[in-house]
């Protein structure tokens, strides 16, 4: 068996299979190597089984890195529509969910069998599982040594991800291969990852574990702010839900979040108008605007007795309680960390990369893609978007 190949693939996820479809089928002589024993676990397991493939909406505006302007080149060249034309030639029906967001109509398996079938149009090889052991130069060459013998190539593509997900096979394997080859690193983070609270000041809270309300939320300031209105979820260590992933980004330990869980009321205008009215107890006149549970358990944390009428409360102490709703400022202590973090912030830092290849400026022939970038998306199918924008023009130019 010849085993010397045009280009070395390592990583068959997205990003991997994308950029190994393209090379190969441009006429370029591929291995795509993966470690793991099921293909593309990621996707499989992505949007509850139906993954979500992409944002209609997804441009550079939707990206977190140190150098914001990296993505837009692939972005520019692969677009949302561009995968839905792909997924158009193979008949994968799809729908959109929410805020651009497109899942598969019947499941996450269409994605990756589509995937392996542009891989084979191709004439892609495979190893798998198949653990590469070593990266090396030999001469002009790169030599992988894996567990099924040596891999000789001309280019490697660096596909394996973040570190996200331990369960389901996420190492450290691309940072490992940019450290050793001398290249700057953005460090690894947690990200799009429920955010939790020290356990004495999260005690009041425990009990409204499981309830959701839609919020605005936010942190940081100026160029790092980020802001969103989404669903928030309380947890029995803290908070969760679409709204929490997506500012868990932006989060900075130590770093406050400002949460709005009325945002479309001035709450203590509104009580203090209708103290003349208004006949009913706090808990249920807050039970209007919030689930039931919630306004009894806000009342109690904040020091008000449930039943108390609002024509008996001083307008100083239903100030309080606005605040309280409309302007609720909480310092998280950490987060839930990979195991339940949906990507990896930072990773190889893109100065070190050329924008329209993806390859190492330093070491001609390495390139890196995907998740293994300081290139994180947005919560809502951005990330795969990403996968398939990198993976498409590093496979371009192979």
């Amino acid at each position: 068996m010849n085993d010397h190949f045009d280009v070395a693939v390592i990583g068959a996820g997205a990003a991997g299979m994308m950029c190994a479809a393209v090379a190969a089928q441009r006429g370029k002589r591929v291995m795509l190597v993966e470690h793991a024993g099921k293909l593309a676990e990621k996707i499989r397991i992505s949007g509850g089984g139906r993954c979500n493939f992409t944002n209609i909406h997804a441009g550079p505006q939707n990206f977190l890195s140190q150098n914001p302007h990296f993505c837009k080149s692939a972005l520019a060249r692969y677009t949302p529509q561009d995968f839905l034309a792909l997924m158009k030639r193979y008949r994968i029906a799809y729908h959109e969910k929410h805020k651009g967001q497109l899942f598969c109509d019947r499941s996450a398996e269409d994605i990756i069998g589509m995937l392996k079938a542009e891989c084979d149009a191709g004439g892609v090889h495979w190893r798998m599982p198949c653990k590469v052991r070593e990266l090396g130069k030999q001469g002009e060459q790169f030599r992988l040594d894996t567990d099924a013998g040596a891999i000789l190539a001309d280019k490697v593509v660096i596909a394996t991800g973040g570190l996200s997900i331990p369960k389901i096979g996420a190492t450290d394997f691309a940072f490992r291969i940019a450290k050793q080859f001398g290249l700057k690193l953005v460090e690894p983070r947690p990200a799009l990852v429920p955010l939790t609270f020290d356990e004495v000041a999260w005690r009041p809270f425990v009990d409204l574990a499981g309830i959701a309300l839609p919020i605005e939320i936010e942190t940081g300031s100026k160029k790092t702010r980020g802001h969103f209105r989404e669903d928030l979820l309380f947890t029995h260590r803290g908070l969760s839900g679409p709204a929490v992933l997506q500012v868990s980004s932006f989060w900075e330990e130590g770093g406050e979040l400002l949460l709005n869980l009325l945002p479309d009321m001035d709450v203590a205008e509104t009580l203090i108008t209708g103290k003349g009215s208004i006949k009913k107890s706090m808990v249920n006149i807050l039970a209007q605007w919030l689930p039931a549970r919630l306004a009894e358990g806000w009342l109690q944390v904040n020091g008000f007795q449930p039943e108390a009428k609002l024509a008996d409360l001083p307008d100083k102490q239903l100030r309080l309680l606005g605040e309280s709703l409309n302007r609720w400022r909480i310092v998280p202590n950490g987060s839930e960390g990979y195991r339940k973090a949906e990507v990896t912030r930072g990773g190889v830092d893109t100065r070190e990369l050329s924008q329209q290849t993806m390859m190492a400026n330093s070491v001609p022939g390495l390139h890196f893609i995907g998740e293994a970038v300081d290139v994180t998306g947005w919560l809502g199918g951005y990330n795969f978007q990403w996968a398939w924008a990198s993976g498409f023009a590093a496979g371009s130019s192979l």
